[in-house]
């Protein structure tokens, strides 16, 4: 899966007015497939089995900041559900690690004023009001103490595939490891992958990761490959989605890898019919794209 990086204001939402931010991203969500909430995630943590956003008492967060930070949790792959600000985490020992952006949440209070009636008579008045604050996942965060780390992974470290390790390590792809998505950022220029002991097998870590690498070779400074994708789930992002499903295979094939169907795979399926009903020659494309792709992940490994 590919996924392009989002802005950080969206639409023009102006740091003032919380309302405008928060309605503004869950319209992008929608607009990428995303139904906020309707993908909680369920986790092995410190904290317990989860599917709330916690904050950093693990308070369970409520109303709207729980669609912003479920969205923001599927965006960027977190699998914590923990969130904290930046003075939060100093005063734990962490610190947020340079480069990473918060996600704006909201406070509703109200605000007592004084003012004078028709009558003359001084009155209070209460005024409802949002604040907005800023969090950060804990998966953004170093130096935490253990209760607020994910559960220790299942699959053992000694299952690692030696020929495949090696193989994928060379192309030098930065793969980033943390959370519950998989997917290449285009614009990040980054692989996301769950931990290695969170799949139910090496071969499943290894032919997830094989394919998002095929991701990895369309970049501009790659093979540059563009198949059209403009939107997501459009004809281009089917066909993107080919050449790495096939790409994968011919990848596993050479590194001795068991390819299993992925959970993700059946949602592209129609996508698929419809770009193999239309065209007879897009499997012949996107094979060739594949091997092509194959070639240049072999090319970069050492010689001899």
């Amino acid at each position: 899966m590919t996924r392009a990086d989002k802005p950080s204001r969206p639409n023009g939402a102006t740091r003032q007015d919380p309302y405008s931010i928060i309605t503004n991203q869950i319209l992008a969500d929608l607009a990428n497939g995303i139904t906020t909430w309707t993908k909680p995630w369920t986790v092995g943590h410190a904290a317990g089995p989860v599917s709330r956003p916690l904050r950093h008492s693990f308070e369970p967060y409520s109303g709207i900041n729980t669609l912003v930070l479920w969205g923001k949790a599927v965006e960027c792959g977190y699998g914590a559900p923990i969130w904290m600000t930046f003075r939060q985490a100093l005063e734990l020992g962490g610190a947020v690690r340079k480069g990473e952006t918060g996600t704006m949440v909201v406070y509703a209070n109200r605000l007592t004023r004084q003012e004078t009636n028709d009558k003359g008579e001084d009155v209070e008045r209460s005024i409802p009001f949002l604040k907005a604050y800023t969090v950060f996942n804990v998966e953004q965060i170093e130096g935490l103490p253990d209760r607020f780390r994910a559960a220790p992974p299942i699959l053992p470290e000694s299952e690692r595939i030696a020929r495949a390790e090696a193989f994928l390590a060379a192309t030098g792809a930065q793969v980033l490891h943390g959370g519950d998505m998989a997917c290449y950022e285009l614009v990040a220029d980054r692989i996301r992958l769950p931990v290695f002991g969170a799949f139910q097998s090496a071969h499943d870590y290894y032919a997830t990761r094989g394919h998002e690498t095929v991701h990895w070779t369309c970049h501009s400074s790659r093979l540059d490959r563009d198949l059209g994708r403009k939107t997501f789930g459009d004809e281009g992002y089917a066909r993107e989605e080919l050449v790495a499903e096939l790409g994968a295979a011919f990848l596993c094939a050479e590194l001795g890898v068991d390819l299993r169907p992925r959970a993700d795979h059946a949602a592209y399926i129609g996508h698929w019919l419809s770009v193999l009903t239309g065209d007879k020659r897009a499997i012949f494309t996107a094979a060739s794209h594949a091997q092509k792709a194959v070639d240049y992940l072999k090319g970069l490994q050492p010689s001899g």
